[in-house]
């Protein structure tokens, strides 16, 4: 078995990994580690939940020197969620060494930052669109930065970020590390890299098979007004650790939040409309297991590592097929075992399709009536249908109706 002081970890980083839990590496933390301490440049394509927030923090952590001035690492991130996952992790790796880490994202006092900045941090995180803010405003001092991470980066150019990182990017004119990990690889992350990476080494761990083979892929077929009764059902029905609720928009996510508020304990919601003080609360106390069933929008489908979930309904699927490999991926994460389970109606079988192409997933139907996928007009359902699985028809880790 592999180790980390086998990937050339120090032990007093080893030992707090140990407190922290870290009982071996995952296998992007194996191919990157030992790379990024030697100081190569870096491409890694990996899957979601592989485990790459640590793969960059603990070689940092290492070669960070807190006795020098300055930003030492900036890591930009697509979401102020994510940016908090980075200061969370990187302060309980750092602990050891008493390195400072602090985050700028949008939605927070920008005077507050700007005070924290000046009394000293080694190791900063940011959202794009705040970093720009300051550099735009020289506020920032980035001339002291010897390596930089671009995490998720193919989200945050479908953010349509992409210019602003090459902004960013052409700001660090010192000599520099750069590590670029990201889940797919579009052209402008070539881009990018031929750009910016100094003869990188790329690192491809993404499967031949474009989804997790840890989670269970369940659809239920009804008409639009039945969904809730059928999401109740199942949510009742399944043995449930944790589980995430897709829907579609804001809006949506705060009314079904309503509706299950009154069947189930322990239910909030999460969007990018609310505060970041209360967003960070919110994910805080899902991490904690306060919450069992957070209902939000995409604004949890990427880079946010929940590991106690078990269980992820999408109730509205939405009209891009790559965001449910994302919503998907925050169950079944590091090869636990999780379910999906996605309710569809007439108006959403044209997303279906694409996504079963696109993940080469047999669908499996909870109820008996299903649609006819090969048909060239959509099967409409004319009733209600109030049929749940039969037991030649259920995951393994179904519960029996009672």
């Amino acid at each position: 078995m592999t180790t980390f002081l086998d990937l050339g970890v120090q032990e007093p980083i080893i030992e707090t990994l140990t407190k922290r839990g870290y009982e071996k590496p995952t296998i992007v933390q194996e191919h990157t580690i030992p790379l990024v301490l030697k100081g190569n440049d870096l491409l890694a394509l990996a899957e979601t939940g592989s485990g790459k927030t640590a793969a960059s923090v603990i070689p940092i952590c290492q070669l960070i020197e807190p006795s020098d001035e300055g930003i030492q690492a900036l890591i930009i991130v697509p979401t102020r969620e994510l940016a908090m996952q980075y200061v969370t992790e990187t302060q309980k790796i750092a602990h050891a060494k008493n390195i400072r880490s602090f985050s700028i994202v949008g939605g927070s006092d920008s005077s507050i930052q700007q005070a924290k900045l000046k009394s000293g941090v080694d190791i900063l995180i940011a959202t794009p669109g705040r970093l720009i803010d300051f550099i735009y405003n020289r506020l920032i001092d980035l001339s002291s930065v010897k390596i930089l991470v671009l995490d998720e980066a193919d989200e945050m150019l479908s953010m349509g970020f992409y210019e602003d990182l090459q902004f960013i990017m052409d700001c660090l004119v010192q000599k520099h590390q750069t590590l670029l990990f990201s889940a797919t690889m579009p052209k402008e992350i070539n881009i990018l890299a031929q750009k910016h990476l100094i003869n990188p080494i790329e690192i491809r761990l993404i499967s031949d098979q474009p989804r997790p083979s840890s989670i269970e892929h369940w659809f239920s077929y009804s008409a639009p007004k039945a969904k809730l009764e059928k999401l109740v059902h199942e949510v009742k029905k399944q043995p449930i650790n944790q589980a995430i609720i897709f829907a579609a928009s804001r809006e949506s996510a705060e009314l079904l939040n309503k509706q299950l508020s009154s069947e189930f304990k322990a239910c909030d919601f999460l969007h990018g409309g609310l505060t970041q003080e209360i967003r960070q609360i919110v994910t805080s106390k899902f991490r904690q297991g306060k919450i069992k069933y957070l209902i939000a929008t995409d604004v949890a489908a990427r880079g946010l590592d929940f590991s106690g979930v078990s269980h992820v309904f999408i109730y509205q699927l939405g009209k891009d097929p790559e965001v449910y490999l994302h919503r998907t991926g925050r169950t079944g994460r590091q090869n636990r075992s999780g379910v999906a389970i996605t309710f569809i109606s007439d108006k959403e079988i044209g997303v279906l399709k694409k996504v079963l192409e696109k993940t080469g997933i047999e669908p499996k139907w909870i109820d008996d009536i299903k649609p006819d996928l090969k048909a060239k007009q959509r099967f409409s359902l004319k009733k209600n249908p109030r049929k749940y699985p039969s037991k030649n028809r259920k995951p393994s880790n179904f519960k029996k109706s009672s």
